[in-house]
């Protein structure tokens, strides 16, 4: 079964932390004009409420997250 390449590379907001191997979280991504909730998967566990970037599709609404800094909070400025 194939998931859902178009989330892919976005940014979105944990809803239920990740647990690492554990078991999955809950992704929110901004995508198709909307906000749709994914199953997240991360090697480490993550907190409710970090900021992640979608790095691949496990099937159908499940996906592999990484956390994420924005440039601007590592930088500053605006870009």
């Amino acid at each position: 079964m194939v998931g859902d390449p178009s989330v892919v590379g976005l940014v979105g907001d944990l809803v239920v932390a990740t647990r690492g191997e554990g078991g999955p979280g809950e992704v929110a991504v901004r995508v198709r004009g909307g906000i749709e909730t994914f199953l997240a998967w991360s090697e480490t566990p993550l907190p409710r409420g970090a900021s992640v970037l979608v790095i691949g599709s496990r099937g159908p609404r499940t996906v592999e997250v990484v956390p994420w800094l924005s440039p601007t909070a590592i930088f500053g400025g605006d870009f």
